[in-house]
């Protein structure tokens, strides 16, 4: 990217954090950007992966313990094993943005592992408060920080008005995974 790279915080409640952040991902690969997903929280299959994997500029970084489904599930083993995880993966994604091997990175619910205290905080602040210049970075999650809304170029909130699982709906393939 030969421009200032800007911070996005998409957030909220409601659906189309991850789109939003997948749909940057897609338009700068298909300008033939390099982009980094780390998908934060998330371990299982979704239709978005195959997709990715077959673009060549585009990687991703996931993972948690794969023995518990949802974070307040874990105890504390799967908490530092899904911690160890997110911080090898932002460290990861981190050195490849100070070497200039992504041009794009979207951190996917990194507000929520942050909050949870299943990343490391210091290392997060640290990639925003110094990130290189050209690097365009997408964050999302339920709720900023005041200091990242501060940091931000971009907020955008997400509100839910209504939404199918509140009617016993569960997720959709293809849909809302």
């Amino acid at each position: 990217m030969t421009d200032k790279g800007l911070i996005h915080v998409y957030y909220g409640d409601g659906k189309g954090k991850t789109s939003a952040a997948l749909g940057l991902a897609l338009r700068a690969s298909g300008s033939g950007k390099k982009v980094t997903v780390v998908q934060f929280l998330k371990d299982s299959a979704s239709g978005e992966l195959s997709q990715l994997e077959l673009l060549p500029n585009v990687a991703v970084l996931r993972g948690k313990d794969p023995s518990k489904m949802f974070a307040f599930d874990m105890d504390d083993a799967a908490r530092a094993v899904t911690k160890r995880i997110h911080d090898e993966n932002l460290a990861r994604a981190s050195a490849l943005a100070r070497d200039g091997a992504c041009d794009a990175l979207i951190l996917d619910e990194a507000l929520d592992a942050l909050d949870l205290g299943l990343l490391d905080a210091d290392a997060f602040s640290e990639l925003l408060r110094n990130k290189p210049s050209p690097l365009e970075l997408v964050i999302t999650g339920h709720r900023p920080a005041d200091w990242i809304t501060e940091l931000a170029d971009y907020v955008t909130e997400m509100r839910k008005i209504k939404h199918p699982y509140d009617r016993g709906i569960k997720g959709r393939r293809g849909i809302e995974f």
